[in-house]
């Protein structure tokens, strides 16, 4: 068992994001922000002061000064309704408890964070105004790792970078599996909002086994075999007796998540990556005819990343690097652009893991499938001092790395970044349809196709970064916008977004159909009647 460490320098040293570290200027916007609908100043004015009181003053933030630290944001939110009015940071569950308790004394709503740093997704911004952020940060323990099954039970404050940390000081021989974020990153928060990662447990939901909630009346719920008088078996079996109830805690709002389990994956003894180059944004449709069959037998057993040029450059490159002119980045520059790095129009990035013998048989098939349709299966070997490859080849084994952040600078110093990840099945012929569709509406707002391709074992991940200059309000304007259309744009051809900011959440969710939402809201009300928590999250009010 493992107790970190409390950060103690104050609510306002905690809130500081990466913005800071990078030197980027994740925009603040000065239009003045609202209270909750029904919350009157008395009933905010009466949560901070007995906020103050459970966690104490220096954890609470609830003026326009103090809570700036929560306001940052890389999201399109032209006219400021994103913002949240205050932040309290709990230190265990019982004070989590306590506060959800007094929120539904004062009507107030309450926005539980991780740690916030979900970049082109909102960070801490709230679904809708008036909310005050459950900055669950401080609650950073590692409660137990068991090194014969392979699990975990971590708080929402912990980081991959303090899980790695652990087992590399333990010598465990375990592997987390990080997203591209990882060492600022929460495994709870992004399990929650069914996050991925690039080794063969890069489904992160599907690797979370049980779950501790603070339910919306300050009751605390342990899912799964959580619950049992001797819960040995808490992080090993996810289902338990009765319904199976973690899904519903996974981009909701029906409680707050405080405690949850997770499965490590064993240290193999061979791990060889690998990346397949091709010249031509047309090769796309072949590529993912070529990995399904690959994916579905698992002899590809990780989230497999198919990435763009536009996407890769803009990991080390500036937009004025590679294209000079004010209209979207043409095809034929980005080509250009990444042959000079040891690039591909499009690289897909995979790994195999297991024995020597293993490795090696699956390597030939792996090699006759992309060959056959003119790829350039390449390795370590032949990548060598290749920082795209280093940074695909770091996280396909758990490593960290914040590389990929550098995106947001792609038109400038003013960050302005916002994930659209519509979902399709894993078929060459869906992409051809999508990246039309895709480049159609960015070029239509001016903004260039900076885009990957995900695989998982039968669905394609359609990553778009929609890359803007955020402190230009007519390019973050012109943002809002497109993001708009893509959303129902690919809503409409059936592909709805699986993830989004919280500027689009009642918007994707409006691609889902009306039944859908009627059945949320009805958990909702049986769950939280005084609606406490997060109203708003993912278009459930």
């Amino acid at each position: 068992m493992s107790t970190l460490p409390i950060d103690r320098r104050g609510l306002l040293g905690a809130g500081v994001v990466v913005a800071a570290a990078l030197g980027l200027a994740a925009c603040e916007r000065k239009a003045p922000v609202s209270l909750a609908p029904g919350v009157s100043k008395a009933d905010f004015a009466g949560f901070i002061a007995a906020a103050k009181s459970i966690v104490g003053a220096e954890w609470v933030a609830g003026d326009a000064q103090s809570v700036k630290p929560w306001t940052k944001k890389y999201i399109p939110d032209p006219g400021n309704v994103h913002a949240p009015v205050g932040a309290v940071a709990p230190a265990s569950v019982e004070e989590v408890q306590e506060l959800v308790r007094i929120a539904n004394t004062y009507k107030q709503p309450l926005w539980p964070v991780s740690t916030g740093k979900n970049m082109g997704y909102g960070m801490t911004s709230t679904a809708a105004p008036g909310q005050i952020v459950l900055d669950l940060k401080r609650m950073n323990r590692i409660l137990s790792v068991d090194p014969e099954l392979c699990t975990a039970l971590v708080e929402p404050g912990v980081t991959y970078q303090q899980l790695k940390d652990y087992l590399v000081e333990n010598n465990l021989p375990l592997w987390i599996d990080v997203p591209t974020v990882g060492p600022i990153a929460s495994p709870v928060g992004n399990t929650l909002d069914r996050g991925v990662g690039y080794t063969p447990y890069g489904e992160h939901f599907m690797v979370q086994c049980g779950m501790e909630v603070v339910m919306p009346n300050g009751d605390l719920l342990k899912t799964g075999m959580g619950s049992t008088k001797n819960p040995s078996a808490w992080q090993a079996f996810k289902w338990g007796y009765g319904p199976y109830l973690d899904g519903i805690f996974t981009q909701s709002n029906f409680g707050v998540v405080t405690k949850m389990g997770m499965w490590l994956l064993p240290a193999p003894p061979v791990y060889k990556p690998f990346v397949v180059r091709h010249k031509k944004m047309e090769d796309v449709s072949r590529i993912v005819d070529a990995m399904r069959p690959l994916r579905i037998a698992n002899i590809i057993p990780n989230v497999v990343l198919m990435m763009g040029a536009g996407y890769q450059l803009g990991m080390f490159a500036r937009r004025a690097e590679v294209w000079d002119k004010p209209e979207p980045v043409p095809d034929e520059a980005f080509e250009a652009a990444a042959a000079k790095v040891g690039l591909g129009m499009w690289n897909t990035y995979f790994a195999l893991y297991g024995t020597e013998t293993m490795v090696a048989e699956s390597e030939k098939i792996v090699r006759a499938a992309f060959e056959a349709i003119g790829g350039e299966v390449l390795t370590e070997a032949d990548m060598v001092g290749n920082p795209y490859f280093h940074h695909h080849a770091t996280l396909m084994q758990g490593g960290l790395s914040l590389e990929e952040i550098g995106i947001v600078r792609w038109k400038g110093a003013g960050g302005g970044l916002a994930w659209f990840a519509p979902v399709a099945p894993a078929k060459g012929s869906e992409t051809v349809g999508q990246v039309a569709l895709a480049k159609e509406i960015l070029g239509r707002h001016g903004f260039d196709y900076t885009v990957a391709f995900a695989i998982g074992s039968r669905e394609l991940h359609h990553i778009i970064a929609l890359l803007y200059d955020k402190s230009d309000p007519a390019d973050e304007k012109r943002a809002a916008e497109c993001y708009h259309d893509l959303v129902t744009g690919f809503g409409d051809k059936g592909w709805a977004s699986y993830r989004t900011g919280v500027q689009a959440m009642d918007l994707v969710a409006q691609q889902y159909g009306e039944v859908n939402r009627a059945v949320n809201a009805a958990i909702k009300q049986a769950l939280d009647p005084n609606h406490i928590i997060a109203p708003g999250k993912s278009g459930i009010a």
